[in-house]
């Protein structure tokens, strides 16, 4: 097997059409391969960013136009009687011809496709051309052909062509429907046989672990083939008989190492090689990947409180700390192996250890499962339909089922991927979305959540629990969103309600919750560059895509927070009641383990620069929200909890050795004094909840504008105050702050002279580059904190320790 890239010489030009301007009429540019033409066009220069202002108004022609990609290669002969044109990835409606000669065309971005071009291919100079005709033209035939489908977003067809649904814009991502050769492309040159498809289908019981390496071949000859696999020191073989194309290689290891998710214990992974061998015993083609021995199942059995949805890996029911994952870039092949890596680090440091990828975006490259798989994070698995009714007949039908074979077997060896889910949201949309009067008898997806996709998932790897959607309560004669069974989504707070709304929901698991706040003040000032920025300035809204979001986050501040004097108070307050709208949530849900047994936060991160629910925004920094889920999914969690009328110290132990500790909890005054106390001997057992219920006099204020809650235990705090911040007699904030060089960058140490609730260093505000390693800290009268800055840059030490860069919320004092 030889195989040779194709990424050199590209050229892009765009086909006549009405939607072209002008000045491309006849344009030649060079283009990246792998890429995409919105990133062709603009490394020459003839399109402006549209990440900035609102540069992306004036690029929807991109999307309505034909394009063309073109290479010439040199050709010297080969000796192999097969040449292919491998094409892992185009995006999307794509006419491939070599030398004038067709080779085929292809319909979906989220599978790979290969031509042989043998026959095509000459000596010398060759030219390979892919044209890619327009993505909205081709979905809105087919919509038109096929009937009407109710989606989110009902002036896109996403639904109705297999591509990246959020190309089409969503409630935080721009509307920027590109094309292109997206991933790798080359020919390969073989003999004899190759190696068509391995999956490995991984198994655990009774101490050993069991590889089944399932392989097909595709053949030139009808010579007998031998496969060979080897993993962890075991060898085996199999023939594949003349006219045969599969075979299965079984391996067994004896006690192998497990692996487990983060902080369950280690990921060891072993290297499996598979080798194709000829009848003369020479190689022919060969595959490794690594494997790590696992098992994993998803509980749903009935219980006296529903139908519970606990993900269980080797045997240990595990809580799930999740964030949901979105494209990292709107233009995915800007995502690279470090990028990836940077921010799955930044996943695992928030104490996260699963990773739901949404529906509405691409199944991810090698390097993020790879890495997952080294970092011992979980991935749920959506397959690519979200929040739309999706046509069931050709070609998306064929198309569908091709594409959902191809990554199931391509993800197959990857021990972090332990649940496929049908499609997002799209079962609730058919019963609370009013789809059913639209869709009057045609399809909407039921027959590939029910009946496709599980058939294939059940085929190819039935190692892996498969869910039909997300939310689903796992039965037909219950409603698909209700949080007693299965998986749920809670999107009313956000929508409608108080963010201490989440206290009314004990949801079996709740898969997708969230609240929203702007980016990093350096993300705003990089994106908007023209204007003042203002809350409700022509850029700011351009950037929040969220159907009445500004209203909803003002809805926010209105109910907990002190009305923001300017811009400056307004980023720092949205900020704020994002990571504790979240934090609300988190706590409570978790407080309630064993009858909730995860949670996935709405969203880790962002594509682009805008107002949204991530932890880290589109230009890769920590929102404060980030800090505050550091805290509350830590192994180890104390919080303060309503409870039959009064309040409880919930203690969260989610590490592997008990937890035995003093704690207490003390009702204090703004300045500190103590009112009252309550001590407790901790013993909490690994991966375990205990409550315990505050005596009355710690719980009932004297003066409740005036007093709060301190629960301590070990290094942990927690705090409850009994008034909302805007009706708090907070004095106002004094303190002492020095500033100090420290390696890589300063120490800025904070001394309270007076309650300090909710400090935050925002130094980005002075160096975009700088990290902070902390966030949201409370301190009483006489404690003391360090933030240690991480910068490279001179900073002014009096604009490090006052506003806007240093802040709490006793910046905002209430009247009287």
């Amino acid at each position: 097997m030889d195989r040779r890239p194709l990424h050199d010489g590209w050229q892009l030009r765009a086909l006549p059409g009405p939607q072209l301007p002008a000045r491309l009429a006849g344009a030649v540019v060079p283009a990246t391969v792998p890429g995409c033409v919105h990133t062709d066009l603009l490394a020459a220069g003839l399109i402006p960013d549209p990440y900035l202002d609102d540069n992306e108004l004036g690029l929807a022609w991109i999307g309505r136009t034909d394009w063309c990609y073109e290479t010439t290669f040199r050709w010297d002969g080969s000796d192999d009687p097969r040449v292919d044109l491998v094409c892992a990835g185009l995006d999307t409606i794509a006419t491939v011809t070599l030398n004038d000669v067709p080779l085929g065309s292809t319909a979906n971005m989220h599978r790979g496709y290969r031509f042989d071009v043998r026959a095509a291919l000459r000596g010398g100079d060759n030219v390979l051309r892919v044209r890619f005709d327009s993505a909205y033209r081709y979905a809105e035939e087919l919509r038109d052909r096929l009937g009407e489908r109710p989606n989110a977003y009902p002036d896109q067809p996403f639904n109705f062509i297999r591509k990246m649904a959020c190309n089409f814009g969503w409630d935080w991502g721009p509307t920027l429907v590109s094309a292109g050769i997206w991933q790798e492309i080359g020919l390969e040159s073989w003999r004899g046989g190759r190696l068509a498809t391995v999956r490995p289908l991984v198994t655990v019981a009774d101490g050993e672990g069991r590889v089944e390496v399932h392989v097909e071949v595709e053949r030139e000859s009808d010579e007998p083939l031998t496969v060979a696999a080897a993993v962890a020191g075991v060898h085996a073989e199999a023939v594949i008989a003349p006219g045969q194309r599969t075979a299965v290689v079984a391996l067994t290891v004896r006690d192998p190492a497990l692996w487990w998710p983060r902080g369950y214990g280690d990921q060891p992974r072993h290297p499996l090689d598979v080798t194709l061998r000829g009848a003369d015993g020479g190689a022919l083609d060969a595959w490794r990947r690594r494997i790590g021995f696992r098992s994993v199942r998803l509980d749903t059995t009935p219980d006296e409180a529903g139908t519970p949805f606990t993900v269980v890996v080797n045997d240990v029911p595990v809580f799930v700390r999740g964030v949901n994952w979105i494209p990292d870039d709107v233009f995915v092949t800007r995502v690279d192996r470090s990028r990836y890596a940077e921010r799955l680090a930044q996943a695992c440091e928030a104490n996260v250890n699963l990773l739901r990828i949404w529906g509405g975006g691409r199944y991810e490259s090698a390097d993020f499962y790879e890495l997952a798989d080294e970092l011992g994070l979980m991935v749920q698995q959506d397959f690519l339909f979200a929040c739309a009714a999706y046509p069931e007949e050709e070609p998306l039908a064929g198309e569908v089922a091709a594409e959902a074979r191809e990554q199931v077997v391509r993800l197959a060896s990857h021990p972090s991927l332990v649940l496929w889910t049908g499609n997002n949201e799209n079962i609730w949309g058919w019963h609370d979305w009013r789809w059913q009067e639209r869709l009057v008898d045609r399809s909407w997806g039921a027959g590939y959540y029910f009946d496709l996709l599980p058939g294939i998932v059940g085929e190819l790897d039935p190692t892996r629990p498969y869910w039909p959607g997300s939310p689903w309560s796992g039965r037909d004669d219950v409603h698909p969103n209700d949080p007693a069974h299965g998986s749920t989504h809670i999107w009313d707070v956000w929508n409608a309600d108080d963010y201490l709304r989440y206290r009314e929901h004990v949801p079996r698991f709740v898969a997708e919750f969230g609240y929203q706040a702007p980016p990093a003040y350096a993300t705003l000032r990089r994106a908007l560059r023209d204007e003042p920025l203002a809350s409700d300035s022509p850029g700011m809204r351009h950037h929040q895509k969220a159907i009445d979001g500004d209203l909803k986050l003002q809805r926010g501040l209105d109910a907990h927070l002190s009305a923001p004097a300017d811009f400056d108070d307004w980023h720092y307050l949205t900020q704020l009641n994002q990571a504790r709208a979240v934090a609300v949530g988190i706590e409570h849900f978790r407080s309630h383990r064993p009858v909730c047994m995860g949670t996935i936060m709405w969203q880790l991160n962002d594509c682009w620069p805008v107002t949204s629910w991530a932890a880290v925004d589109g230009d890769g920094r920590r929102k404060p929200l980030w800090y505050a889920l550091r805290r509350v999914y830590a192994d180890r969690l104390l919080t303060i909890q309503p409870r039959d009328g009064g309040l409880a110290l919930v203690v969260v132990n989610d590490g592997g050795s008990p937890w035995r500790d003093e704690a207490a909890v003390t009702r204090l005054t703004l300045d500190g004094s103590p009112r009252a106390k309550a001590a407790f001997e901790l013993d909490v057992a690994p991966h375990s909840t205990v409550t315990l219920p505050l005596p009355a006099d710690v719980v009932l204020a004297d003066e409740p504008r005036r007093e709060l809650l301190l629960a301590e235990g070990g290094t942990e705090r927690a705090w409850w105050f009994f008034a909302e911040d805007r009706g708090i007699a907070y004095p106002p904030a004094e303190y002492d702050a020095t500033v100090e060089p420290a390696p890589g960058g300063l120490r800025v140490t904070v001394t309270a002279r007076t309650v300090l609730r909710d400090l935050t260093l925002f130094a980005d505000r002075l160096d975009p580059a700088a990290l902070v390693d902390q966030a949201l800290v409370t301190l009483l009268p006489g404690e003391s904190t360090t933030f240690t800055v991480r910068t490279a840059a001179p900073l002014d030490h009096g604009a490090l320790t006052t506003k806007p860069v240093l802040r709490c919320v006793n910046d905002l004092r209430p009247a009287g």
